[in-house]
């Protein structure tokens, strides 16, 4: 209960980027377009992944549900985004603030838990390609998937449970343009240790430990790559294993640069651009790179193409 002095929070203002108000219309367009890029460019990726036989692999399966994790991410934030920049009322229900947090943190989470999948996929064809289908079969790849998704909405849905439970007295605006997990909790007046020692257990369940996975994973690849002595075939699977090592850096420098690099308060504007990078950057950039960098991937979008082209015409 909120004390007799204070009033119970039930909307929370998000301030968004007052800072560039003057900016807000060039600001709005650029989003919608790279929103409008983003959700073209994933589904795309989801549709040929589902329609076209050879992309029916596990590295595929597994590039379509991390389609599926940016669409849905981004799709919990940048649409309100949009609004608080053009609309008068910026203003959230409680319930809505933490079921977007809800959302963003599914989303956003199952990633890290999909790139180290994608990352022991490619152990597995470059460091023991004999028994490679025999270990990786589609049940295996299913069960992969299913279970990183499970996992995390285990895990989120416990901690969300534990953020409806806190209250929210006096103060009800955010200085940001979604509802991000620091700035949700800092806000409330109840007793956060509990949700914050479960935070912590889940960050490096999630975070941390499929982040030295990957890390081991294509160290035991890269012993594997330097002992082919043909240069042909080392550059060869070097190449297959760039696309993902590039995603994997971008998310993680992104990850690590808004949550771990040390701000003040005065550098919140700073912190709200820094978002941006997983939220529009790295969902943007996933297609792009897999897209341009995968053979197999532009012969598909070239049949479809054609085939769209024959049946209008």
């Amino acid at each position: 209960m909120c004390k007799e002095n204070q009033t119970e929070v039930t909307e929370i203002l998000l301030l968004g980027f007052k800072s560039v108000y003057n900016q807000k219309t060039l600001l709005f367009v650029l989003f919608l377009l790279v929103y409008i890029a983003i959700l073209g460019a994933n589904l795309i990726i989801i549709v040929l992944v589902a329609i076209t036989d050879h992309l029916n692999i596990p590295m595929f399966c597994f590039l379509k549900h991390l389609a599926l994790a940016d669409v849905i991410l981004t799709t919990s934030v940048v649409p309100f985004m949009l609004h608080i920049m053009i609309m008068k009322k910026r203003t959230l229900s409680i319930a809505g603030c933490i079921t977007q947090l809800y959302i963003f943190c599914i989303s956003g989470f199952v990633q890290c838990l999909l790139l180290a999948v994608m990352s022991y996929d490619r152990y597995l064809a470059i460091c023991h390609p004999l028994n490679y289908n025999l270990i990786m079969s589609p049940k295996v790849c299913l069960q992969l998937v299913y279970g990183s998704w499970f996992l995390v909405f285990t895990l989120i849905t416990t901690e969300i449970i534990l953020v409806f439970q806190l209250q929210y007295c006096g103060l009800n605006f955010l200085d940001h343009f979604f509802c991000d997990f620091g700035p949700v909790v800092k806000l409330s007046t109840s007793d956060t240790s509990t949700l914050m020692l479960l935070d912590f257990f889940i960050s490096i369940t999630l975070i941390f430990v499929p982040f030295v996975f990957i890390i081991i994973t294509y160290i035991l690849i890269v012993f594997t790559i330097i002992r082919i002595p043909s240069v042909t075939a080392r550059r060869k699977l070097f190449f297959t294993c760039s696309s993902h090592l590039t995603i994997v850096c971008t998310y993680y420098v992104a990850l690590f640069v808004v949550y771990l690099m040390p701000s003040r308060d005065n550098s919140m504007n700073l912190n709200k651009f820094r978002s941006l990078l997983y939220i529009i950057v790295t969902p943007l950039m996933n297609p792009i790179i897999y897209s341009l960098r995968n053979t197999k991937i532009r012969v598909a979008l070239r049949k479809v193409v054609m085939q769209i082209i024959v049946i209008i015409h």
